[in-house]
């Protein structure tokens, strides 16, 4: 609805999907259990057949719920026009990929047509190896190809929390790296973190982790003084 909403009023959005809840259940259906290293997924062949057709159906879903809500919206996949062009992160985490290029054009084609892209989280090698991506460093690596002005990461949580279970409203860069060095944040929140000073070390205006479960989060962070979870900037 949100989405709908800032496209309505001429605003560019982009949305990069994850599918990690899905992804767990379909494994859980085969008996795989998942490994996580510093909040990333452990991927081996078995996994990255169940992540790429996790990812596929919830990018078909994302599109076909906002032409219900009268936006346009067109998607970008590793099968059918892949975007990411990536590296193997490490030999402990498989196939997973970090992004060394964004095939900005594709994206763009999308934008002109005054559509929303919708991306799935996963790329190719300069082999053609498919690999999964964290979906905050996919967005992130987006964000900095395109210098956007804002880039939000939607999670479960209402932001980032200081030692004392404070929510944090507003932190710089050198503040993150603090939270991360002193283990006061962990899980999954560590690359968001992560992408997070990247994005912003690298031309992204600000980046705001936004809890997904407050009714119409964006709309409060983008439009109201107080915003909605913390914002990174410098």
């Amino acid at each position: 609805e949100d989405v709908a909403i800032l496209y309505k009023l001429g605003l560019t959005v982009i949305i990069v999907h994850g599918g990690g809840p899905r992804i767990k259940i379909e494994l859980a259906k085969l008996n795989v259990e998942s490994r996580f290293i510093d909040g990333l997924r452990v991927t081996n062949e078995q996994t990255m057949r169940v992540v790429e057709k996790a990812l596929v159906d919830f990018n078909s879903e994302i599109i076909e719920k906002l032409e219900k809500k009268k936006c346009k919206a067109d998607g970008l996949n590793v099968s059918q026009n892949n975007i990411f062009i990536v590296e193997q992160e490490s030999k402990d985490l498989g196939f997973v990929g970090k992004p060394k290029r964004i095939l900005n054009e594709k994206i763009q084609a999308i934008i002109d047509l005054q559509q929303i892209p919708v991306i799935s989280p996963m790329g190719k090698d300069e082999e053609g190896e498919k690999y999964n991506i964290n979906a905050d460093t996919a967005a992130a690596a987006i964000a900095k190809s395109l210098k956007s002005r804002r880039l939000l990461l939607m999670t479960d949580v209402a932001g980032v929390y200081d030692k004392n279970k404070k929510l944090i409203n507003e932190i710089k860069p050198a503040e993150a790296k603090d939270l991360i060095n002193k283990k006061i944040v962990e899980g999954g929140m560590i690359p968001k973190l992560l992408n997070s000073i990247d994005a912003i070390e690298n031309g992204v205006k600000g980046v705001v982790i936004i809890d997904g479960r407050k009714l119409h989060s964006i709309l409060y962070e983008i439009f109201s003084d107080e915003g909605a979870g913390t914002l990174i900037r410098k």
